[in-house]
């Protein structure tokens, strides 16, 4: 399966080669575009199935995934458990649950996310899930695990679409910057969640 969704990713032009500055600081020799996926909604739709059908047995209650490109995530995998959808945005250094979202106490929820590298996006919404009362994380989901040590998030279940542990560098021993190779900035803005 995993040679599977990395054809989708690459007959998307998902997969970049270059010199990257990701959302977390590290340069990259390799760029996961997540919105050439998203813009698919089979490919979407079936990545999605693959994190519902890895999370069912969970009972999930909600499923919760970050700003920008976690919002359509949740809302189809959501959609495939027959659950509630929501989305923690950006506050600060932070995120939270706006919108007037409500969860009920106990809820069973499943975060997804889109690309992990660091895992700084999920770790804010596991803090905007605990702020909102007491709720039971069973699980998280992402498309693509490009971290190159395994990530533990206090224990809980992590699935990948795909695990394709990536180099990065921080900017001081980067070996493309020291080649001259030209950074490139993904996105509109910096401040855009382009990896997590």
């Amino acid at each position: 399966m995993s040679d599977e969704v990395l054809d989708m990713f690459k007959r998307c032009g998902a997969v970049k080669q270059g010199h990257f500055l990701l959302a977390s600081g590290l340069h990259s020799p390799v760029y996961w575009e997540k919105f050439r996926i998203l813009q698919h909604p089979e490919y979407t739709v079936k990545l999605c199935q693959m994190i519902a059908l890895h999370f069912e047995g969970e009972q999930i209650d909600v499923v919760a995934g970050p700003t920008t490109g976690g919002i359509i995530l949740a809302f189809e995998t959501a959609r495939l458990l027959g659950v509630q959808s929501i989305f923690a945005e950006k506050k600060g250094d932070t995120r939270t649950f706006r919108r007037d979202f409500a969860m009920n106490p106990g809820s069973k929820v499943l975060i997804v996310d889109d690309i992990l590298t660091t895992g700084g996006s999920i770790r804010e919404t596991m803090s905007a899930v605990s702020e909102a009362g007491n709720m039971d994380i069973r699980g998280i989901g992402v498309l693509v695990d490009r971290s190159q040590d395994k990530i533990d998030f206090g224990g809980i279940p992590l699935f990948s679409c795909l695990s394709a542990p990536t180099t990065t560098y921080p900017q001081e021993e980067c070996p493309l910057c020291a080649a001259h190779i030209p950074l490139t900035k993904p996105g509109a803005s910096l401040k855009q969640e382009n990896e997590s």
